[in-house]
């Protein structure tokens, strides 16, 4: 017989599930966590948002932890600037330990770095002082309206088995979820926005990869323009391009897998860990096989470890025989694992990646792209998204090729 599978509960899925206060409708108010040194903006934004969301306010980032750990918070609007501590440290404290929380950054003393910087380390909007109210209102809103929609997202994959079971589970779980999400898209204020150009699918799917991870998404974002870049340049047509940029966008697709993700977590010998990373292009693939998706974006996220001396994997393709498009994606891919600072890696200037991606040119990469890559890199500096142009942080620090990148 065949089964159904089992919806999430709404009231697990609910946000704002724990919280005690109700609005005058009955449903249960967020809450908006402000934290600002100064008490006149802090009251300022509690007048503001009383009315719509329970406010809790703190003056410290000791202060604005400690109401973090005592109670459910849905939202948190940070200053930049704090007594003991700054706000993207703050920031990346909360997404340590209280994941779900999303964060909204206010400063009078902002730049276009220094909001993507917020960004990179989980920040779902930036604003700077003087803000207009209604403009603040929106950013809370939306950012809510898209928490609801990653929360419902978290809890079905959660419960899902069938998500990355077979094809035939993978489309039937696949079915469920865009139900359900797009319920909650219909909702007022809660619209995606489409483009005529795009599939359908695209905005859960991006979704899919914020609800896991926001560095994984904006990872996902970075790599899709580098390889845009590369296409510009060898003449595609506007399908084949957007083929390109969307199996970029999707390449770490297979990463959102919660097994996954919690193997790789686990404290395993680096062989172990290794061998549960190369997993995660075939789960990719195989999340969007019943979708209505290019088949060079399939290519891409299956191929884009595949090395071009036959040692990467999943299949050890060689040369020629990688699909164009995932060598494009590898090359991209490696640029911005080395110009951008993780946890387990200091970044590099554009010129010390270039040159340590040059160095693997006819092993891991395709050599004409190599040298189509690094011109690129040269004729659009300026364009270059700002997190890939700051300074090395380790003088003569040598670049290096990721090991899930250039090992078997």
């Amino acid at each position: 017989m065949k089964k159904d599978f089992p919806m999430p509960r709404q009231t697990d899925l609910s946000p704002t599930a724990n919280h005690a206060v109700l609005s005058g409708n009955g449903q249960r108010k967020p809450t908006i966590l402000v934290l600002d040194d100064e008490p006149g903006p802090r009251e300022a934004l509690k007048i503001i948002l009383h009315s719509s969301f329970t406010v809790c306010l703190a003056e410290t980032a000791a202060a604005a932890l400690r109401i973090l750990h005592a109670q459910p918070v849905d939202l948190a609007v940070l200053d930049q600037k704090l007594p003991d501590r700054s706000g993207i440290d703050l920031l990346q404290d909360i997404k340590r330990t209280h994941a779900h929380v999303e964060a909204i950054i206010i400063t009078g003393y902002g730049s276009l770095t220094s909001a993507l910087t917020a960004i990179h380390h989980g920040a779902a909007g930036y604003l700077l002082k003087p803000f207009n109210t209604n403009e603040l209102l929106a950013l809370v809103n939306q950012t809510l309206e898209k928490k609801r929609r990653l929360d419902f997202i978290r809890a079905f994959l959660r419960s899902s088995s069938e998500f990355w079971g077979s094809e035939k589970e993978t489309a039937r779980a696949w079915q469920a979820l865009n139900n359900g999400y797009q319920a909650l898209a219909a909702r007022p204020h809660g619209a995606i926005p489409s483009h005529p150009d795009m599939p359908d699918c695209l905005p859960l799917l991006s979704d899919i990869i914020e609800a896991t991870d926001r560095r994984l998404w904006s990872h996902s974002c970075r790599v899709s323009f580098y390889a845009g870049l590369i296409g510009t340049r060898l003449n595609l047509t506007d399908q084949d391009h957007r083929a390109l940029t969307i199996g970029a966008f999707l390449h770490d697709l297979g990463k959102t897998c919660p097994t996954l993700r919690e193997s790789l977590q686990e404290q395993n010998p680096p062989a172990c860990i290794m061998k549960t990373e190369k997993q995660h292009p075939l789960i990719g693939a195989n999340i969007i096989r019943s979708l209505e998706l290019p088949a060079e974006v399939s290519q891409i996220i299956l191929y884009h470890h595949e090395r071009w001396d036959g040692l990467g994997y999943p299949h050890e393709l060689r040369g020629e025989g990688i699909p164009h498009f995932a060598r494009i994606v590898s090359v991209s891919e490696a640029f911005d694992y080395m110009t951008v600072e993780t946890p387990d890696h200091s970044h590099l200037t554009i010129e010390e990646a270039a040159r340590g991606i040059s160095r693997e040119s006819g092993s891991c990469f395709d050599p004409s792209l190599v040298d189509l890559f690094v011109e690129v890199l040269t004729s659009h500096r300026a364009s270059l998204p700002p997190l890939a142009v700051t300074p090395v942080t380790v003088p003569g620090k040598l670049p290096t090729i990721p090991a899930s990148l250039t090992t078997q």
